[in-house]
C-alpha cells in the first residue's frame, strides 16, 4: 500500500475478470488535513491508486499505469459523510498489458468511471 493507512478492503471478490471490492476510508488520515481543510475530499490521484492497488491484487502482479482515459470524476467523495465505497473492475490481462474498466460508488451515488491500461513490472 502505497499511503499507509489511507484504507482498509473490506472486501474483495473476485469472478472471472470481474472484481468487486468495499473499501473503508479512514476519514482521519493525514492525507485530508490538505485536501481540503475542514471540507474533506478524497484525492483524485489516492482513487486511481486504489484502483490500480485493487488490479494488482486481482492479477498477483506489480503494475505501472501507463494510460488512464475516461476519467470521470461524478461526485465528491467526502470520508467524513460516505467512508465506505463500492468499487467495480473488469480486468483484461493481454500478456504485459492489464486493462482495467471501474466504476466507484457510495450508496446509489456513481462517484467515478475510470478505463486504465497498466503495464506489467514484474
Amino acid at each position: 500500500m502505497l499511503i499507509e493507512g489511507l484504507y482498509t478492503v473490506e472486501s474483495f471478490e473476485k469472478e472471472e475478470q470481474t472484481v468487486k471490492a468495499t473499501v473503508k476510508l479512514n476519514a482521519a488520515h493525514k492525507v485530508f488535513k490538505g485536501h481540503f481543510p475542514g471540507n474533506p475530499v478524497m484525492p483524485g490521484v489516492c482513487m486511481i491508486q486504489i484502483i490500480k492497488e485493487l488490479t494488482e491484487q486481482a492479477t498477483g502482479r506489480t503494475l505501472f499505469l501507463s494510460v488512464a482515459s475516461n476519467v470521470k470524476f461524478m461526485a465528491i467523495i467526502n470520508p467524513e459523510k460516505n467512508d465506505t465505497i463500492q468499487l467495480t473492475l473488469t480486468v483484461t490481462e493481454e500478456g504485459d498489458t492489464v486493462k482495467v474498466k471501474n466504476t466507484t460508488t457510495f450508496d446509489d451515488t456513481l462517484a467515478l468511471k475510470l478505463s486504465a491500461t497498466f503495464t506489467v513490472l514484474t
